[in-house]
């Protein structure tokens, strides 16, 4: 009885021990993971918007002044029906007056000045103009994105008879259509698109 006692005594001892030493061990806190935002409709179509953007921006500054007046007509390619199609300049004008059109009903923003059809503001000329013109009309796009929510996407604004998810989607899908028209113009004059470069060809 007095053999077992011991043993007794000596398990609790090694049990106190080991439990005293995980008691001072020092556990270095986990990491806490960065916590995304919730998605949104408005974000989702934000990022959309921003994606377009983008790359409407960068044919844009990757054309020299010189070529802005650029069409295919002045190319005579032969079967080409190309007469009086729009210049590099007046696409992207008419990318930014369309923007106006489009995302205005969201926003209930008033037009800029010289907006009567989709050919843009005629004092609007220059590179540098018709770029921060193509900015404050994407400004507007992320306007009219944050305006939207799950509740009122399916609602027609004021004096349109589209929803506000077609307006805001219809303005993406109108750029990237210009979009591919603009890099045609590029590569005609042999410039590869910003998003092209560093790729296979």
């Amino acid at each position: 009885m007095k053999n077992f006692s011991s043993l007794f005594f000596a398990a609790l001892l090694t049990l106190g021990n080991s439990a005293l030493g995980q008691s001072t061990m020092i556990v270095a806190p986990a990491a806490t993971p960065q916590r995304q935002p919730v998605p949104t409709i408005a974000s989702a179509i934000d990022r959309e918007i921003s994606n377009v953007e983008k790359q409407i921006l960068d044919v844009a500054d990757a054309v020299p002044e010189g070529k802005y007046n650029f069409s295919p007509e002045s190319l005579n390619i032969a079967g080409g029906d190309f007469k009086g199609v729009r210049t590099f300049a007046a696409q992207l004008k008419h990318v930014a007056t369309s923007n106006y059109f489009i995302w205005s009903p969201l926003t209930s923003d008033k037009l800029p000045e010289g907006l009567k059809d989709g050919n843009g503001p005629e004092n609007v000329k220059t590179k540098a103009e018709i770029i921060q013109f193509l900015k404050d009309s994407f400004a507007l796009g992320h306007k009219a994105a944050a305006t939207l929510s799950l509740e009122n996407v399916l609602q027609s604004p004021e004096g349109s008879k589209s929803t506000r998810l077609h307006l805001a989607e219809f303005g993406v899908a109108h750029a990237f259509d210009h979009y591919g028209q603009l890099v045609e113009y590029l590569r005609m004059n042999g410039i590869v698109p910003p998003a092209s470069r560093g790729k296979s060809e």
